[in-house]
């Protein structure tokens, strides 16, 4: 195995086949964000979103997918031009992966590639026990999206966040009260398949207890883009909080929690989450 690899394994103490497919996933993340920074990419886009998060501020929540947002509109962007470089260094470490590029059929702003490779084989590159990666079915692949915002909202601000393995490297990051933004923007207007995404609540928490700041106008930007505030008043803390004491009062509580379990290591930490919580929760958040 890659020593650098070793190294970044090291850190999770796996022990059954998820903490080794968690890890395996956590890896390839930050080998692609590495790949990514090798071809110039955050010249032109910000890291945000979960694994963000995660990655650069020690979110305690697994996430999957790679979110990113050019600094300003440009609807002839193509993340093709990046996905060679991504591969050869992903390859670089010993790692059989493919990666393509696709435009997303849901919205035409978005730009999309993924990052694929089968999942046994890549268990045994990072040292799993071979007890343990067969039991997975044959062919099961791993796979990480990379997402693009073409047409990105205004009103953020980015900074420069490092990595320091596989090897130090820089990432340009959306500032964590513009993250906060984009996640409370994601907790009070998601569609997703019609399900309750615990991992935006699980988020929400986290942001509350560790950065609780919001940049207001940011999320005011993020509402008229999706035609969720209209009019010529600027967005109001006290119309937002008015907002969310809505959602939070119609949220499924233990729909959420399910959703989100699998993603955290210690489920008890969900044992907390009811309505009153959650709008003990909302009191912390501050705006600036």
């Amino acid at each position: 195995m890659n020593e650098a690899i070793a190294q970044m394994l090291a850190r999770y103490r796996p022990q059954g086949l998820g903490d080794y497919t968690r890890a395996l996933r956590e890896i390839l993340q930050q080998l692609a964000l590495l790949g990514l920074w090798r071809s110039k990419f955050f010249d032109t886009a910000a890291f945000y979103g979960g694994t963000a998060l995660r990655v650069l501020y020690g979110l305690d929540r697994f996430s999957e997918d790679l979110d990113f947002s050019l600094l300003k509109p440009q609807r002839a962007f193509d993340l093709g031009r990046y996905t060679d470089s991504l591969e050869r260094e992903v390859r670089a470490f010993g790692f059989d992966v493919e990666v393509t590029a696709t435009q997303s059929a849901k919205d035409g702003a978005v730009r999309s590639a993924f990052m694929k490779a089968d999942t046994i084989r890549e268990l045994i590159t990072i040292g799993a026990p071979l007890s343990l990666a067969r039991g997975l079915p044959q062919g099961k692949l791993v796979k990480i999206k990379l997402e693009v915002d073409t047409d990105p909202p205004g009103g953020f601000s980015t900074e420069t966040r490092f990595v320091l393995q596989p090897v130090p490297f820089a990432v340009r990051a959306y500032q964590a009260p513009d993250l906060f933004a984009g996640k409370m923007h994601a907790l009070l207007f998601r569609q997703w398949k019609s399900r309750v995404k615990g991992r935006d609540w699980y988020d929400f928490v986290w942001f509350a207890a560790n950065r609780p700041e919001l940049h207001l106008m940011h999320l005011e930007q993020r509402m008229r883009q999706s035609g969720h505030w209209r009019g010529d008043d600027p967005l109001s803390a006290e119309a937002l909080r008015s907002t969310l004491s809505d959602v939070i009062w119609s949220l499924e509580i233990e729909r959420a929690r399910r959703e989100v379990e699998p993603f955290v290591r210690d489920p008890a930490a969900l044992e907390m989450w009811s309505r009153v919580f959650f709008l003990e929760v909302a009191a912390l958040v501050r705006f600036v």
